[in-house]
């Protein structure tokens, strides 16, 4: 993937925060990359970066728009469809992570064969990728996983790889979302991967390394999520990790888009470790990641005592507090 910098951020017209997730990512972990956001009326996400026009983000040098949204089915709004036509025409190029192809809406694969631009579907891939066949593999891996979908499970995964490149250890971030593809620059997007190729496609992402490397893959929805459990399980058996975080976002009471539940951080320990024997007889729980952003900073600090306390790991919140202590307990079990 070669996507040209700096980035204007599309927001659309989306109607939460959360919705703008892939605009936060980059802005959180690339914000060198990004000159602005361009918003429509009745947009409830902003991600802090200045509201540009199209021609305004040209002047400053952008020179791709990213459709930084993420929501259910991956679809593009029809009405958002003359804004990146326009972005086209202003000499922009566009990419996006939604299911839909930009190359598949005949006003967009038209701009862009006219101005002479490209187009960028971050969530496809055109590697051909193998079954996966669980054979065991040399390395290290780390595996974030969640008690829900969009609970941190990226921020954790990043956070910790930061933190042992500052501690001068060997470590790879690796995306297996659309986001974390725009952030890293590499990577495979699992859910768009056909079904019977997602633990391939996992292995492909985690190859063998040397030894004392770390492979810190990013999580993919919960096994608990009746819509993205498929995609969970599949990217657990195929990145084979030797310990995972378990990701929390503790005031939500169901899970995003269905009426489910959240089922509780002990019970996604369980099943993790059962699931993922099957091609790592080995894994453990390592330690816990509390999204804490809609909590105040005495009450965050109380969860985070308690939690850990209470499954006897370190919890922290990859953001308030900082991945050190999930650092030090991998040190601590494997020496590296």
């Amino acid at each position: 993937m070669d996507i040209a910098k700096p980035y204007l951020l599309f927001l659309g017209d989306v109607p939460d925060q959360l919705a703008a997730k892939t605009a936060m990512g980059i802005v959180d972990w690339r914000p060198e990359w990004c000159v602005g956001q361009m918003r429509l009326p009745g947009c409830k996400a902003d991600t802090g970066l200045p509201d540009l026009s199209i021609a305004e983000a040209v002047a400053k040098g952008a020179r791709t728009m990213v459709v930084g949204v993420a929501n259910a089915g991956g679809v593009l709004p029809e009405h958002w469809v003359t804004e990146i036509v326009a972005a086209l025409a202003a000499g922009l190029d566009v990419a996006t992570g939604l299911h839909k192809r930009l190359g598949s809406i005949p006003e967009i694969a038209e701009a862009a064969a006219r101005h002479g631009r490209r187009l960028h579907d971050v969530r496809f891939s055109d590697i051909s990728f193998a079954t996966g066949k669980g054979t065991k593999r040399q390395g290290m891996r780390l595996l974030t996983v969640g008690t829900d979908c969009s609970v941190g499970k990226k921020y954790t995964a990043l956070a910790i790889d930061r933190e042992m490149h500052r501690r001068g250890l060997s470590s790879d971030f690796r995306a297996t979302g659309q986001t974390g593809v725009l952030i890293s620059g590499r990577g495979v997007a699992l859910d768009a991967v056909v079904a019977d190729f997602i633990s391939g496609a996992a292995e492909w992402i985690s190859p063998e390394n040397a030894p004392d490397h770390w492979d810190i893959v990013e999580g993919q929805g919960s096994l608990f999520h009746p819509s993205f459990a498929g995609v969970t399980l599949g990217l657990l058996h195929g990145s084979q990790p030797d310990c995972f975080v378990v990701c929390h976002e503790p005031t939500r009471a169901t899970m995003r888009g269905v009426k489910h539940p959240l089922p509780s951080i002990r019970q996604v320990i369980d099943r993790t470790i059962i699931e993922g024997s099957l091609t790592n007889p080995a894994i453990t729980c390592i330690g816990i990641a509390i999204n804490t952003e809609h909590l105040s900073g005495e009450v965050a600090l109380a969860y985070l005592k308690e939690t850990g306390e209470a499954h006897g790991l370190p919890c922290v919140d990859p953001i308030r507090t900082g991945p050190g202590p999930i650092v030090d307990a991998l040190i601590s079990r494997y020496g590296r």
